[in-house]
């Protein structure tokens, strides 16, 4: 995996990133129209990415994670133009990608691909692998030296198939062969970025692992840049330089992978943490879970203020009223708690390392105690 140094990518007056990025993305936004009535007029918008901003450098996996309907895979098939945005900029290799027609954009395919979540429906179970595998260099009208067939099976033989299954179809493969399949696909253009929504969520772990291992290594061999979209934050732990924890369409805290694992700032990802099972059953039994009431509020109607105020085990047990006024009528930004740490929250845990200390057995009483913000006088 390739390491990055966050000290070089920071730039003054934006806590989100870096002006040498491979993709930077700025107050994205993506609402879905809600319609009523006979004339079907807008009654109101699922807000579904609501202010996403964050960098991806070149050879650099950003990890993106949250509950389901938080709006990750959305914002990753904005990003690659499968959905046109509502707001914000995309820019792509110093290119502003926002608004580019189907013409203009069209080059930039090559550049930006996708591996989706599941490999059966991806693929069309009509055409066979070779033409699956073959269809970019068809669209963009590529001509490999050694002719599109002899690439293909070369791509293959890349992600740990045979050459010989070019004429077989779809429904002859594996789950875990079909998402190799699709690799194979959003590689053959060699590509600078690829945006992959929950790429191993669909197969058996064993075969998660292989899956994850060869997008490490085409990493390594075609400098590729990654947004890994999961819910499974052991993979993207394993697999991820950064992390970005999303809810209801905003990003609640954005760090290094170390960091936000072992010190997270965040309530919410605090929450998240708390939930991923640890392989030493002594530890497991002394852990304490950070549970979260209530449901997911409606994306067409979040709350005002800080979204996540209503689920917070913070403003509903340790902060003042005042403070609490504060978490339900002024929205937070994300900004630096720490450097290359952003936060979106008014009192961030900043003074503990919450997950290190569920895992030693602190007490209920103990955690709330070191959860609670120190008065603002003092930060």
């Amino acid at each position: 995996m390739t390491s990055v140094d966050l000290s070089k990518r920071e730039s003054d007056g934006d806590p989100a990133g870096h002006s040498d990025a491979l993709l930077s993305v700025r107050d994205l936004q993506k609402h879905f129209p809600v319609r009523n009535g006979l004339l079907q007029r807008q009654v109101g918008a699922v807000k579904a990415v609501d202010g996403v901003s964050f960098d991806v450098g070149a050879g650099e996996t950003l990890g993106l994670v949250g509950e389901s309907g938080c709006g990750k895979s959305t914002a990753g098939r904005v990003i690659s133009k499968l959905l046109e945005p509502t707001g914000g900029s995309i820019r792509f290799n110093g290119e502003q990608i926002e608004g580019l027609r189907r013409g203009r954009m069209r080059p930039l395919r090559s550049e930006i691909q996708m591996i989706f979540q599941d490999p059966y429906s991806s693929l069309n179970p009509r055409h066979t692998i070779g033409t699956i595998v073959g269809a970019p260099f068809r669209i963009q009208g590529a001509k490999p030296e050694r002719g599109i067939k002899a690439e293909v099976q070369s791509l293959l033989e890349r992600v740990g198939l045979s050459p010989e299954h070019y004429n077989r179809y779809p429904h002859e493969f594996s789950g875990g062969q079909r998402q190799r399949i699709g690799v194979a696909r959003a590689i053959a253009l060699r590509p600078k970025l690829i945006i992959c929504d929950e790429p191993v969520s669909a197969l058996d772990v064993s075969i998660q692992a292989q899956v994850v291992n060869l997008l490490e290594d085409l990493q390594q061999e075609f400098g590729l840049g990654y947004i890994f979209i999961a819910h499974d934050l052991s993979v993207v732990r394993h697999i991820s330089d950064r992390v970005a924890v999303m809810y209801l369409g905003k990003i609640m805290e954005l760090a290094d992978r170390d960091t936000l694992y072992s010190a997270p700032m965040h309530p919410y990802t605090h929450a998240l943490m708390s939930a991923v099972p640890v392989p030493d059953p002594h530890k497991e039994q002394r852990r304490q879970r950070v549970l979260l009431k209530g449901d997911l509020p409606s994306p067409i109607n979040p709350p005002s203020g800080c979204v996540f105020h209503t689920r917070c085990p913070l403003y509903r047990e340790v902060l003042d009223e005042s403070q609490k006024e504060q978490c339900r009528t002024v929205a937070p930004t994300l900004e630096d708690k720490e450097p290359g740490h952003q936060v979106y929250c008014h009192f961030p845990i900043v003074r503990a390392d919450i997950a290190a200390a569920a895992d030693q057995g602190i007490s209920d009483a103990e955690i709330t105690e070191i959860t609670e913000p120190e008065p603002k006088d003092a930060r």
